[in-house]
């Protein structure tokens, strides 16, 4: 009992930390038509810019917004000094963004080297709560709180504000966008800055989980890559839907299949595609 208990709630966690990372790599891959395959870098980012900014004495909420933002505008400048020159060049964006991700890498091990770093979580997140007799980490219900409150906000951006009209106007048509007058490349950047900033955000808040070290990038990608090819390109909904989904599957998967963690994770992917190539929520562009 007590360990479906915690893996259940684990996964709960870990898809809320799932969906900070996804939601912005689902609108900028369903804005852009690309991939953005630094999006894990900036995950890893986050994390590390989580921790510096607490070693300088800032509390962990103040660390957390200075990540997403540091991380936001390091976004801008490569959708504005990079990928907006190879407009019209999928593949060459793909492998540019491929190749800021290794840079990005190399980087994080020369400035905070090859050790884990921690980031610990707020004092008062600390100690254990109890579930039914159980113990279980109060942070990681923490993490789903902030997620669900980051679905919200997002929902009411792209339902309720001229902004979020003009990204899903650019998702489902980008051609009869910039027909209706919408600056589309404009857009580019406004999505790209918020897609890069919810991976910094979620870095720093997944730093008491995960803890920043090399390799976390190439981790967390993959799993937003399912994400998305799960819940639907652009969908704000499959996003979520899709992170929860993934989270039971990777918790699960690694806990009661440890040699066949990733077989678990990909086949629903495999099968989403045949079945339904656009996702399960291609419908519902939110």
């Amino acid at each position: 009992m007590q360990f479906w208990l915690i893996q259940t709630l684990n996964s709960i966690a870990f898809g809320g930390l799932l969906f900070l990372l996804s939601s912005g790599f689902s609108l900028i891959f369903g804005l852009m038509r690309m991939p953005n395959l630094a999006h894990g870098a900036f995950f890893m980012l986050g994390a590390y810019f989580g921790a510096t900014f607490m070693n300088w004495g800032a509390n962990f909420w103040i660390a957390a917004l200075l990540s997403g933002l540091a991380v936001g505008v390091l976004g801008v400048i490569l959708e504005r000094g990079l990928l907006r020159k190879l407009a019209g060049n999928a593949q060459g964006q793909v492998l540019v963004t491929l190749g800021v991700s290794f840079i990005i890498a190399d980087v994080c091990l020369m400035v905070w080297t090859g050790d884990p770093v921690p980031v610990p979580a707020p004092q008062w997140a600390r100690p254990p709560m109890f579930l039914m007799g159980y113990a279980f980490p109060t942070y990681r219900l923490v993490v789903l709180v902030i997620a669900v409150i980051a679905a919200v906000l997002l929902y009411l951006l792209m339902e309720r504000t001229r902004l979020g009209a003009m990204i899903r106007a650019g998702v489902d048509d980008m051609e009869m966008a910039r027909g209706v007058g919408i600056r589309v490349s404009l857009l580019f950047m406004m999505v790209f800055m918020l897609g890069a900033a919810l991976a910094g955000l979620g870095g720093t808040i997944g730093g008491p989980i995960m803890q920043a070290y090399p390799g976390l990038d190439a981790d967390m990608l993959p799993l937003a890559l399912v994400v998305v090819i799960l819940g639907g390109v652009g969908s704000l909904m499959g996003a979520f839907v899709g992170s929860f989904a993934v989270g039971f599957i990777y918790n699960f998967g690694t806990a009661l299949f440890p040699d066949f963690a990733y077989v678990i994770l990909f086949l629903p992917m495999v099968a989403v595609l045949v079945l339904m190539p656009e996702g399960l929520f291609a419908g519902s562009r939110q």
